[in-house]
């Protein structure tokens, strides 16, 4: 029998199939829902505690209360100022140890490294749970990427080969190859809103969202739902490339059926096909 899980839950809708996927399944689990990250309709009337994103102490506390032996980490976070933080004994932890002047990826993987070795808990991956949701290799819909597009491809995969080491962002957007937008803190859509005012002309850009390499693949999985393409539509985009295997999409579905109805592309494809040395851990 499966252990009790703990699901800590960022925005977005993904706490909320987190919790079906229980439900359906029968088993246990708790939800740490973090105080202005969370959204209340996705948690519902699931068993759950808010907790404020710098009480750490709290959480830990709650989460063995309610004997939880595996977490998972269920969507993004926004990265709070640290006055905002207000951190408790157990969070500044972190912070001592330097995890908040990282990226995203070296804070996540010490934060996995600290829960697993220091608390106990077992940190496992939304991809091990929700497998239906990983996008497969090949083409997700009806369109396809045209010549000028793939160069726009190979093109992004380069930059965030290089930016993605430097642990900055999963996302670029590329037109005729010259780089219109890098994702930095403040997250794809808003990187995308950003190239509603750039134009480059041609074939519209493609987005290119990836892992980092080296990337932690149990928390900061990339991910694309109708919000993606609806977002990449009113920018002026063409199409979007993501890593198969390695890339959730949610609300599947519904992601698909409004790319072809928009005329977006969405492709699943290898980076290491592109960079023999791009490993995701």
């Amino acid at each position: 029998m499966a252990v009790k899980l703990g699901i800590l839950a960022g925005s977005g809708s993904l706490p909320a199939k987190l919790i079906d996927f229980c439900k359906q399944t029968d088993r246990e689990y708790f939800v740490i829902a973090f105080e202005d990250q969370a959204d209340p309709k996705m948690i519902g009337e699931a068993p759950h505690s808010w907790v404020r994103l710098g009480a750490a102490g709290e959480a830990l506390k709650r989460l063995r209360e309610e004997c939880c032996k595996e977490l998972v980490l269920a969507g993004p976070i926004k990265r709070p100022s640290l006055s905002n933080l207000r951190p408790d004994r157990r969070a500044a932890k972190f912070i001592s140890k330097g995890f908040f002047s990282k990226g995203d990826d070296g804070l996540l993987s010490g934060i996995i490294k600290s829960l697993e070795e220091e608390e106990g808990f077992k940190v496992v991956g939304v991809d091990s749970l929700l497998s239906e949701l990983i996008a497969g290799p090949g083409i997700l819909g009806v369109h396809f990427p045209n010549n000028d597009q793939e160069l726009d491809i190979v093109r992004g995969i380069e930059v965030l080969y290089k930016t993605g080491s430097l642990d900055i962002g999963q996302s670029v957007v590329v037109s005729q190859e010259v780089v219109l937008a890098v994702e930095a803190a403040e997250g794809t859509e808003e990187m995308l809103i950003r190239c509603k005012s750039i134009s480059n002309g041609g074939n519209g850009g493609v987005l290119i969202k990836l892992p980092k390499p080296g990337q932690e693949k149990r928390v900061d999985m990339p991910a694309i739902g109708p919000r993606t393409v609806q977002k990449a539509k009113e920018s002026g985009l063409s199409g979007i490339a993501i890593a198969a295997n390695l890339t959730l999409v949610i609300e599947a579905e519904k992601t698909i059926e409004l790319a072809n109805k928009e005329g977006i592309f969405i492709v699943g494809l290898n980076p290491n096909d592109y960079k023999a040395d791009y490993v995701i851990d």
